[in-house]
Parts: structure tokens; sequence; C-alpha cells
């Protein structure tokens, strides 16, 4: 049996491939069960990966590891291996989202952010604040009926934070301020990610059905100033690399995973920032001299969506095995606080405080929560593509909060 590099065999790749496509058959039949108008869309995606990791996650362990060894002959980690499959599924995935998303909100954005800076900014920064009070007010409650030690405790509390606001950077952020109890973050944010996922889904679909909104009128509000940036794409003129503009799409993921890559001080955009970043000003533009850099629409409606299937499925297996190894109910009630507070704090802050109007707030606070997941689902409610907007807008100041915050709470509390 060949081996690619002494890593992988054809048929660990193989079956790891047919999990993916086994997971995303089954997810896509779930997401379209609908109940009171409500469903699950591609989240379906998302909880078939959690009962797959939940129930096979021995089994894709012992067939991915069919034949592995390292440089020397010895079997490797099989935990650090599996987790390494999964974690390239799932960025391959968060790359080619992010990256689309970056496109289709990049030809409004920057009109967009220029109209509403201070709303966006100060709404990220309520978002995550009002989560970070809401994390310190259950580890004083929780503190008190644990057995763990306090440094452990918060490193655990600053996981599921980071899970309920599904922040990769936030969960990287916890790990390196509470060393010591890397582990314990660890399960935190695999036990919290879960609601942190369905919470703002189901946030972004319920929220309009309680407001009786007129999804029609909320979407002329959104879009009546922004049909200018779209008619300057449509130069037929332009010099287009391929037919379906995948090149200025690689060019851009590629950049954006160079500049992710930057630390500055222990911080960095991440692959998730990085991409975002380059794909909007690559959309806002549109071209260079005569030469396209945007992609086609369906390309990017195509990618957005493999893309956030593959994310899905990635963490979603490597969740459901933590879920099922270190669930306790009170942690995922912490969790749930931690995901519920900000979205109704945030919600009516933008309502009644910035008057921002349906779409723009939903979007906002789907980039507040930094929730890729919640996003797609937003865009099939509203029906339209401009809510994206909002998300890539107050995204970028989330980032950076969810990161100082918790670094502030385990200084604090440990």
């Amino acid at each position: 049996m060949e081996l690619f590099d002494g890593i992988l065999t054809i048929q660990s790749v193989t079956f790891l491939m047919l999990s993916v496509l086994v997971i995303a058959a089954l997810g896509y039949v779930l997401g379209r069960v609908t109940i009171k108008g409500i469903s699950l869309g591609t989240a379906g995606v998302f909880i078939v990966a959690l009962l797959y990791g939940c129930i096979f996650h021995e089994q894709l362990t012992q067939q991915l590891l069919v034949g592995v060894k390292d440089e020397v002959g010895n079997v490797v980690d099989h935990v650090t291996f599996v987790d390494s499959a999964l974690k390239i599924v799932d960025q391959v995935g968060l790359i080619l989202f992010v990256t689309a998303v970056g496109f289709i909100a990049g030809p409004n954005f920057f009109g967009n952010f220029k109209k509403n800076f201070k709303s966006y900014v100060l709404l990220a920064v309520i978002i995550i604040g009002s989560s970070g009070l809401a994390c310190m007010g259950c580890i004083y409650v929780g503190r008190n009926f644990t057995d763990l030690q306090s440094g452990e405790f918060t490193a655990l509390m600053a996981g599921l934070l980071s899970g309920a606001l599904t922040s990769t950077p936030g969960f990287s952020a916890a790990k390196d301020a509470a060393s010591e109890f890397e582990s314990a973050v660890s399960v935190g944010y695999g036990i919290a990610y879960i609601f942190g996922v369905l919470g703002v889904v189901l946030f972004v679909q319920l929220v309009p059905k309680i407001m009786k909104a007129d999804m029609a009128k909320e979407r002329e509000l959104l879009t009546a100033k922004e049909k200018k940036a779209k008619q300057m794409k449509s130069d037929k003129k332009l010099i287009h690399m391929d037919d379906f503009g995948i090149m200025p799409f690689a060019a851009a993921a590629v950049l954006g995973i160079i500049i992710g890559s930057l630390k500055f001080k222990n911080f960095s955009l991440s692959t998730t920032g990085g991409c975002l970043l380059v794909s909007l000003i690559f959309g806002h533009f549109g071209r260079i001299g005569r030469v396209s850099i945007m992609p086609k629409d369906t390309t990017l409606k195509v990618f957005r969506e493999l893309g956030l299937m593959f994310f899905l499925i990635g963490a979603g297996i490597s969740g459901g095995a933590k879920f099922a190894e270190y669930f306790q109910p009170v942690y995922f009630l912490y969790g749930m606080i931690m995901t519920i507070v900000p979205m109704i704090i945030g919600f009516f802050f933008a309502k009644f405080v910035l008057k921002l109007n349906l779409l723009n707030n939903l979007g906002s606070i789907t980039g507040g929560m930094t929730s890729t997941p919640a996003l797609g689902t937003l865009i099939s409610t509203a029906g339209t593509e401009d809510v994206a907007s909002a998300y890539a807008a107050t995204y970028p100041v989330a980032l950076i909060s969810v990161v100082l915050v918790e670094q502030l709470i385990i200084i604090l509390f440990k």
C-alpha cells in the first residue's frame, strides 16, 4: 500500500472523503426539515457531523491510521493525527467560505462601512463585552460549585466563551494565556461550540418571524443605496483570466493566508481575518487596469456553500468526540448563557439605539458573534447576499475584541 510522504495512505484519504460526503448528504436532508417555518439549513450538516463524531470517531481513527508511521517507523499519535486531518477539512472550508464572503461583500462594504462605521464598531464591542461579562458572572457563580482549581476552572470558562462565540482566534488566545491548562480550554470550547453554532443560526431565523417582518421591504431598505456599486462590475470589456474567476479567488486566498499568518506581539488576523480583508479589497475594486479580479457570482455562491459545508463537517466531527467525552450539563448551560445574552443585548441596542434596519442588525449580530454558519443561514433567510456587508464590517472589530477579552479573563481570574 502506497504512502503519501509516509503520512496518509490512499485508503485513509478515501475513507475520510467518503465520511465527508456521507455527512454532507445526510446533513442537507436534515437541514431541509422545517418545523413552523424554522429549519437548520446548512447547520444540519453540523448536527450530523457531531453525531458522527460521537458515534464513529473511533472507527474513523482506526481507518485513518492504517499503515501510518512517522519518519523513524513508529506509529503516530492517533489523537494528534486525526485532529490534524479534520483540521485540514475545516480550514479548507473556512478559507473558501470567508474568501467568497469577502468578494460578495466587497462592492458594497466600504460605502456601507463608512456610513455606519461608529455603529458597527460600537455594536461589536457591545456584543463581545456583554459576552465577556456573562462569562465573568458564570465564573463568580460556578467557582463555588466546582472541584477544579481556580486556574483550571477559569481556563475552562474561557474555552466556553470562545466556543459560545465560535471564535478560533479567541480559542487560540485563551490557550496561550492559560498555557498550564490548555486541555481545559479545549474541553470548554468543544462543549460550548455546539450551541454557539445552533443558537445564532436559530436566532437569525426566529427574530424576523417574531417581528413578523416583511422581508421584501427589509431587502429594499438594505439595498436601496447600494445598487451603483454592483453596476460598476458589469463592464464586459475586462480581461478575464478564466471563465469562472477561480484565478483571482485563489490569489486572494493565498494573499489572505500570508497576511493572516503575520504576527504583531502575539496578535494576528488569522487565516479568517486575512482572507476576509484581501477578498474585500479585491471585491471592492473588481479590476486591476483592464484585468478582472472579480469571480463570477455563481462561482462565489458555490465556494461559499462548499466552504461552509467543509468547515462544519471538520469542526463537527472533532467537537462531537470531545462533547461525548467531557460533557456536563452545567457547562453546556454556561455556554448557552454566553451565546444568548450578547445576542439579545446586541439586537436591542442595534434596534433602539443605533436604529439599524433589521437585516443590517442581524448581519451585524452574525459578525459580532463571529458566526460563520449563521451568516450562511441569514443569507438564505433574507433572500439577499447584501447582508454579508454588515457581517464583514462588524467581524474584524469583534475578532480583535474577543482576543482581548479572553486574555483579560484569564489574567483577572487565574
